[in-house]
């Protein structure tokens, strides 16, 4: 297991420089300035002044060179649109805002998910099946964005029962919490429901079953403790979408996370926050892979992982 965890991290360590270094090129390839965005004359002077206070003045090769130097030390440099605020601030200042959203869509999903994908597994009912099938696929299909707009025109303009800026309270949370879940709700459904019935249908159960074991707990001991894998497996991935993947939803409802920062960012061009705000979610994203496999492992004693 050690042996894999490091394997792991060392393989998420390169994937970061790679994309590092994609990113790096990249900002410095779209057109436009950082410099330039308030549309003001700038005189020659400042502009270099400007330029040589972020590295700027220096050969995109050796800039390269100097920010990884600098971010092997933790220190990510200045924002060029935030004057006098550190990249790292803003991260610590930001991120717990989106995690809070994330955590609220992520168990969102797995409880609405679950349920749904439980009920449409051992339901007799087409109705009931085909009304799951029909949600689960319009949940897939409609983007979260457009759900929260619906949503957010229905629920607080039309009807006045829900906020739709900020987090102030835990009202503020369900609107865009529901629209982040969205997506990840069907999928749970469906991974769940096709999982179960699988299961359902083993010779375990069926021993079980004969046994006198009542039918709950053939469900809830030996049906959903195999049929979770999946789920399990797919939760990693879900959780490090739902905080890398709030961008659209925290502008939408003008929350101050850390999604919404980094649109701003791109838009600013400010090439040092791009830089440190996707090094951070690449590393959720590589941190919850690793943890969904090992607790998979846990759950599941067949899969080897360490091997």
């Amino acid at each position: 297991m050690l042996k894999y965890i490091v394997k792991r991290l060392l393989i998420g360590m390169l994937t970061l420089f790679i994309l590092a270094t994609i990113t790096f090129f990249g900002v410095r390839a779209m057109p436009g300035e950082p410099f330039t965005q308030d549309n003001k004359v700038m005189s020659a002077e400042t502009y270099a002044a400007l330029e040589k206070k972020y590295g700027l003045d220096k050969p995109v090769g050796e800039q390269y060179v100097i920010y990884l130097k600098n971010a092997l030390h933790g220190d990510f440099g200045e924002s060029i649109s935030k004057k006098g605020q550190q990249v790292s601030d803003i991260i610590i200042q930001r991120a717990p805002v989106t995690a809070k959203l994330g955590v609220v869509a992520f168990f969102i999903a797995i409880f609405v998910g679950l349920a749904l994908g439980i009920v449409s597994a051992l339901s007799k009912s087409r109705f009931v099946n085909g009304l799951i099938t029909t949600l689960a696929t319009l949940g897939v299909s409609i983007p979260g964005f457009l759900f929260a707009m619906i949503t957010m025109i229905f629920f607080a303009v039309k009807l006045g029962w829900l906020p739709i800026v900020g987090l102030d309270s835990w009202k503020h949370y369900i609107l865009p919490s529901i629209a982040m879940a969205l997506s990840s709700i069907s999928m749970i459904t469906r991974l769940s429901r096709s999982s179960l019935k699988d299961v359902m249908d083993k010779d375990y159960i069926t021993l079980a079953r004969s046994k006198g074991t009542k039918e709950i707990w053939v469900i809830i001991k030996h049906g959903l403790k195999n049929a979770l894998l999946p789920v399990i497996t797919y939760c990693g991935p879900m959780f490090a979408g739902l905080i890398t993947g709030s961008m659209v939803i925290e502008t939408l409802f003008t929350i101050p996370g850390i999604g919404k920062e980094f649109t701003n960012s791109i838009t600013n061009r400010d090439y040092t926050l791009v830089m440190g705000l996707t090094l951070f979610f690449g590393a959720i994203v590589i941190v919850m892979n690793l943890i969904s496999d090992i607790v998979a492992a846990l759950v599941d004693p067949r899969i080897k992982i360490g091997k």
